[in-house]
């Protein structure tokens, strides 16, 4: 039996946030979370760069070293910065923590149970993105291969696709627990409670999630109509969260080619010698999803194999035990792969579920139109320009090709954002927004072109009476010496008229600008010039 000396697995949940306040471009959904006092588990993470310098470790140096001085603005603030003078050097990033969740239960199928620790509970946001990312570390030693499969298959499940002939959740474990410090169950799930999952969407339009996932959230909810929570969210994306794993053997070359595809691919244990899909599929395998630059060294410098797997929603480094290079706490690819390679992968997703929710929003704007509504036009109008800004601002922000100059680190973000199809999304995002800005800007242009139009004719009709009636300054009636109530009765005839003939001529601006723009055509005879007038009323 192969056995994980150490194994850990890190997974990661998008989520969308529902807008605090409508109308407010950037919304600080971590203020409204600090301000639920009791009733609020988690609690913002001092930064640890926020450290005494003699306290400063090695390993975050490392850390902050291996990305460029952009994305250290990014995940640490600077002293400049896009914002006011009182958010100066804001950061773009915090991460939230819950610090009552030490460990978690899982049971398999046969009421066989594994416990594992649970190293950390966090909830990143972002600022000017309605994006919020769970992630939750736990880690076990000495554990099956095929345990540790069975984890990477079954855990990372907010809701179950369906049910066993028994009412087991398929393909989820048969029951989760997160514990406390002295083993006692915080929450369970309730993977079983069909019924309720059913009705959920069957009246919401939306999926339930979890229990387990549900308290972890708390005081966050899950949004649905008549929800009453001040923080709401939803899911962004499949129901399967994406995870690392980090795989420590006492030989690496243990693993089959079956067995590492499972890993990759995260499915269900099974025989070792053959793969879980064709070898047709499977031909370009290692040359798409793993980096083999550590593995099968020769030389006496070189202690143990090491592979990283990338396919997008799985991030997976295996390694041998003991390995000073692969098992180093502060500088080794243990390390990293906590630090450097959890960033690289947070980013990635982080991106991709931006681009996810500025889409969405667009939709949304989009079915809330209602063309026959000029304050739904005109909303709708407000959102799409808010929409533009916004996206510029992700663009400038957050948009980067590249986090690293560093070779491996370099490799390993363009081979996830590659595989998530992130560059992709985004020129999709693009388009679609600037489709949306290119009609309201062709549609205001179309609109002013009109009023042109309009007052042109009315001032081309306008100018036949002005001219007839002031030629040489004549008076055609004199009235002057007329007693006043005469006067003001003709002021009103003749203003009425005036009003009539200008109110026609805006109504039938259309008609008589096509009789200008024909008379004006010497290619067109005078019978149809005249038929064009004759004709306008009825077009």
């Amino acid at each position: 039996m192969t056995v994980i000396r150490h194994f850990r697995q890190i997974v990661l949940w998008p989520l969308q946030l529902m807008p605090l306040k409508s109308g407010v471009q950037v919304q600080r959904h971590w203020e409204s979370l600090e301000g639920l006092g009791h009733d609020n588990r988690w609690r913002e993470v001092r930064d640890e760069f926020d450290v005494d310098p003699q306290e400063f470790r090695e390993r975050h140096y490392k850390e902050f070293i291996t990305f460029l001085p952009y994305v250290q603005r990014f995940m640490h603030g600077a002293s400049v910065g896009q914002e006011s003078p009182s958010r100066h050097g804001e950061p773009s990033m915090r991460v939230f923590r819950r610090e009552d969740v030490f460990g978690v239960r899982v049971v398999y199928d046969g009421d066989v149970a594994e416990t594992f620790q649970v190293a950390h509970v966090d909830l990143y946001f972002f600022l000017d993105a309605d994006v919020a990312i769970l992630v939750v570390e736990l880690y076990a030693d000495n554990i099956s291969l095929e345990r540790a499969q069975e984890t990477l298959f079954r855990f990372g499940r907010a809701y179950p696709a369906w049910w066993t002939a028994t009412g087991e959740g398929g393909n989820c474990p048969k029951r989760v627990e997160w514990l406390d410090a002295a083993g006692a169950v915080l929450a369970a799930s309730d993977y079983e409670r069909k019924g309720d999952y059913l009705a959920h969407v069957a009246k919401y339009r939306t999926p339930y999630l979890a229990a387990h996932w549900q308290f972890l959230l708390k005081p966050l909810a899950l949004e649905y109509p008549g929800q009453t929570a001040v923080l709401r969210y939803r899911q962004l994306e499949h129901y399967r969260m994406p995870l690392m794993t980090y795989l420590a053997l006492d030989d690496p070359n243990e693993l089959t080619r079956a067995d590492f595809v499972r890993i990759a691919r995260v499915t269900r244990p099974g025989p070792r010698d053959t793969p879980p899909y064709s070898e047709r599929s499977l031909a370009s395998f290692e040359s798409e999803y793993c980096d083999d630059r550590f593995w099968g060294r020769e030389g006496e410098n070189f202690s143990g194999d090491a592979r990283l797997i990338s396919t997008g929603s799985m991030l997976a480094a295996v390694g041998r035990h003991g390995d000073t290079f692969f098992d180093g706490r502060e500088t080794g690819m243990f390390g990293q792969f906590r630090h450097q390679y959890f960033l690289l992968f947070l980013i990635a997703h982080f991106h991709r579920a931006a681009l996810l929710s500025m889409s969405d929003e667009l939709a949304v704007a989009m079915n809330r139109l209602e063309i026959d509504d000029t304050e739904s036009v005109r909303g709708f109008k407000r959102t799409i320009r808010q929409s533009m800004e916004i996206f510029l601002r992700f663009t400038h922000r957050y948009w980067f090709h590249e986090v690293s100059n560093q070779e491996l680190a370099r490799t390993m973000f363009s081979r996830l954002g590659r595989h998530l199809r992130n560059d992709e999304l985004y020129h999709e995002v693009r388009t679609e927004v600037l489709d949306m800005n290119n009609y309201l800007d062709t549609d205001s242009m179309r609109r002013q072109a009109l009023t042109i139009l309009r007052l042109t004719v009315v001032t081309v009709v306008g100018l036949i009476g002005t001219v007839a009636t002031g030629f040489l300054g004549m008076n055609l009636l004199a009235a002057a010496n007329e007693p006043f109530a005469y006067r003001v009765l003709l002021f009103l005839v003749v203003f009425a008229l005036t009003v009539g003939v200008t109110l026609y001529s805006v109504v039938k601006s259309k008609p008589l600008a096509d009789f200008l723009d024909a008379l004006s055509d010497e290619r067109v005879s005078w019978r149809d010039k005249w038929r064009t007038l004759t004709r306008a009323p009825n077009r």
